[in-house]
Order: C-alpha cells, then sequence, then structure tokens
C-alpha cells in the first residue's frame, strides 16, 4: 500500500513536472480538458436550474389538482387547435353541477382571466395587469399567499362587493410606500376597495401564473363589469378546477368527474369529450421529455471537447514517456514491475486531466454567477453535477493514458537505458 502511495506521490510531481516544462503545450492541452467539463457541467446546470424554474412555477398547482380546459396540456396544441377552438370552455353552471354532485369528494373552483386591464389610484396607474375573477373556494385549491390584509367574506362574495385583491407588482407600482389596504382604487370606471396584498412571487418569469400582476375579485362581482356567460370568450382563460379530498382515489375521481361533465352537457354516449381534464403530471411528462433532450444535448456537446483534450493529454503522455525513457528503464532493471509503470503514468495521466476539469469547474462557478445576476431565476452546480465533471476527468485521464502507460508498461529495460 506504501508502494502505491509513493506513486501516487510521484505521479503528482511528474505530472506538475509535465505542465511547467512545456506552458504552451500544457496550456493547449489543459484548455481542452477545461472546455469540456465547462460545457458539461455549465450547460447541465443551465438547463436543470431552467427545469427546476419551470416546475417550481407550476408547483402552484398541487399534484392533487385535476384542471378542467378545452385543450389536454400533454398534446401539441397545433395538432388539433380548430377542433379545441370549437369547444365550450367551462362554465359557472358546469362548476355550480359538479360541486353539487361531487363536492363531498372534491374541492372546485372556477376562474377566469382577463388580460389588459388598467387600475387607477388618484394621478397614478397601471396598465398590462390581468383581472382574475374567481369563486369563493379558489384559495383552497391554487397556492395562494395574501401577505397584507385579507381575503373576501362570505357575505362581500356574495353581494359582489366591490372589493380587491392586488397582486405584489401592481401594489408597488401603483402605490410605492403607501400601505394600499383601505384604498380605493378605479377599475372598470369603478371605485373598488383594496382589501389585500399577495405576496411575491420573485422575479421568475416561467410561473404558470403570474400573481404578481393580478387584480383579483369575486366571481359574483366580476359579473357585473364583464361578460362571463356561457358563450363568452372574451376572457384569456377559463379553468374549472377540483382538488382531491384526502383519501380519495384521484383515478377514479376522474372518472366520476368525466361521468358528470358528460352529463351536465348532455353529450352522447358515442360523442367524445368536449373537455379536457389535465394534471400538473402531465405537464411534468412534457417537460421532461424536452429536458432529457436538452441534457443529452449539452452532454454530447461536452463530450466533443473532452475528445479534443483527451488527444492533447495522450499527446503530452506520449512526450513524457519518451523523456523518460532511460528512467523507466532503470526503474525496470531495478525491479518494478510492468502493474507499477502502468500505474503510475495512468495516475499522471489522471492527475493532469483532474487539474483540467478543476479549471473548468472554477470557470463554470464564475460564468454562472455572472449570468444569474443578469437574468431573473438562479443557475447553480448541483454537487451531482460536480461530482459527473470530476468523474469525467478520471475517465478521460484513464483513457488518454492508457496507451502510453501500456507502451512505458513494455519497454525492454536494457533497450530503453540505452536511449
Amino acid at each position: 500500500m506504501k508502494v502505491y502511495a509513493k506513486l501516487v506521490l510521484e505521479s503528482v510531481r511528474q505530472a506538475i513536472s509535465s505542465l511547467g516544462s512545456n506552458k504552451l503545450r500544457s496550456f493547449l492541452s489543459l484548455l481542452g480538458i477545461a472546455i469540456g467539463i465547462f460545457c458539461i457541467i455549465a450547460v447541465l446546470s443551465a438547463v436543470n436550474s431552467l427545469e427546476q424554474s419551470i416546475k417550481g412555477g407550476l408547483g402552484e398547482m398541487g399534484s392533487d389538482v385535476i384542471i378542467v380546459d378545452v385543450m389536454p396540456w400533454g398534446e401539441d396544441p397545433e395538432e388539433n387547435f380548430w377542433k379545441y377552438l370549437k369547444r365550450p370552455v367551462p362554465t359557472h353552471r358546469d362548476y355550480e353541477e359538479v360541486k353539487e354532485r361531487l363536492g363531498d369528494k372534491a374541492q372546485f373552483a372556477l376562474s377566469a382571466f382577463v388580460s389588459g386591464k388598467t387600475i387607477k389610484y388618484k394621478s397614478s396607474s397601471v396598465q398590462g395587469g390581468f383581472t382574475l375573477a374567481t369563486t369563493f373556494a379558489y384559495p383552497e385549491v391554487q397556492s395562494m399567499t395574501i401577505e397584507k390584509g385579507r381575503y373576501f367574506t362570505a357575505s362581500e362574495y356574495q353581494t359582489g362587493a366591490k372589493k380587491v385583491i392586488l397582486g405584489y407588482q401592481i401594489a408597488s407600482e401603483l402605490f410605492e410606500n403607501i400601505d394600499p389596504i383601505g384604498k380605493n382604487v378605479k377599475i372598470f370606471g369603478q371605485r373598488f376597495q383594496v382589501i389585500g396584498v399577495l405576496e411575491s412571487e420573485g422575479d421568475n418569469p416561467l410561473n404558470f401564473f403570474n400573481y404578481d400582476e393580478a387584480i383579483w375579485i369575486g366571481w359574483q362581482t366580476a359579473e357585473n363589469f364583464i361578460n362571463l356567460k356561457e358563450n363568452s370568450r372574451n376572457s384569456s382563460a377559463k379553468l374549472l378546477y377540483a382538488k382531491i379530498r384526502e383519501g380519495e382515489d384521484i383515478e377514479y375521481f376522474k372518472g366520476e368527474l368525466q361521468g358528470t361533465l358528460r352529463q351536465v352537457r348532455r353529450l352522447r354516449p358515442r360523442e367524445e369529450d368536449n373537455f379536457a381534464m389535465n394534471e400538473l403530471s402531465m405537464l411534468n411528462d412534457v417537460i421532461d421529455n424536452i429536458f432529457k433532450v436538452l441534457y443529452s444535448s449539452g452532454f454530447i456537446i461536452g463530450m466533443f471537447a473532452l475528445i479534443v483534450g483527451m488527444i492533447s493529454v495522450a499527446n503530452i503522455m506520449f512526450v513524457s514517456v519518451k523523456e523518460r525513457t532511460n528512467i523507466i528503464g532503470i526503474k525496470k532493471a531495478l525491479g518494478a514491475k510492468k502493474g507499477i509503470i502502468l500505474f503510475e503514468f495512468l495516475v499522471e495521466a489522471v492527475i493532469l486531466c483532474l487539474i483540467g476539469g478543476a479549471i473548468g469547474l472554477v470557470l463554470v462557478f464564475v460564468v454562472l454567477k455572472v449570468v444569474s445576476g443578469l437574468i431573473s431565476f438562479d443557475i447553480s452546480a448541483t454537487p451531482m453535477f460536480i461530482l459527473i465533471g470530476v468523474i469525467c476527468s478520471i475517465v478521460v485521464g484513464v483513457i488518454s493514458g492508457l496507451i502510453p502507460a501500456f507502451q512505458a508498461s513494455r519497454m525492454d529495460p536494457v533497450v530503453a537505458m540505452r536511449q
């Protein structure tokens, strides 16, 4: 064991010596390894961070929530766009019927989104927000946190009171340093009292719904100002939510919900559904398939760079073997076995690649830090990706050093000492 420990130390010394003997050659060789590791880790880290950011944005919908829409989320929308366009959007009647029949098995809610609205407070105004109209139980099926103020009371909801809850960004731009709670704003040309402000969702542009820009009012209130009738398509989205109660089987419930909606919409037995039941898992499956391709592409790009680096390291090792031929001959004459010589040169090649890999990892951290400061979500290298970089460096070192090390181990000691 001591022999191998000494060999490792000697190999480290020889690797450093090889680097110093020809700085330009060493720089170019390590540059190939560094770029290869950088490409692999940086691309994988960027793709992973993007994936987590997207899934984090989708995380506001629970895995136990079914969302009824006109279009299935797991299908390319361009394939049957016109077919889905003709489907009726979820309506308040759909909501009332499924709530009455299946309310003991799930919590239901209905939402409508109307984009491009302007909200005013005195001389200030904010454009580009969207009106979110929901039924009373909406916070129970979506992750909604009110940072300031409160939610609508049952009485305010039923009577269509002019109360509003603002998204964090809307409130910040409209009121700046003023406390918005209790203030009157103008929406649809009418005065609404601000009763709450939602918690900020941050700068993630990939949220499924960016509630920071929401102007949230109750469904009963919205019906006085927005056409939410059954055949209305003026809203950007109308969605029906069903959050399964604890203990219920989601697959069995989906069958019940499907049957109930078919009855409500009076579909004949042979008619296909004119609605789609979507789950978060459907989007996750689509996202996973997309990111599998991106992960593979990033890895392949990095491997091409590593192959270039591998050839460069192999060249260094061939030169190193040639320069130390006499020393190899002396070692073998003194009793060094083939395995010892082979191990020595393999370790030296691995050390060279690990140095290149370390440079690549430093580049990854620097570049990702800079990029994270320029975009709206963090990109970071996980310990798993760092481990992949280290393993790739070791594998490349073994492969690039194998032939030179094998060549050195097979040298005839007499011939080697004469050279």
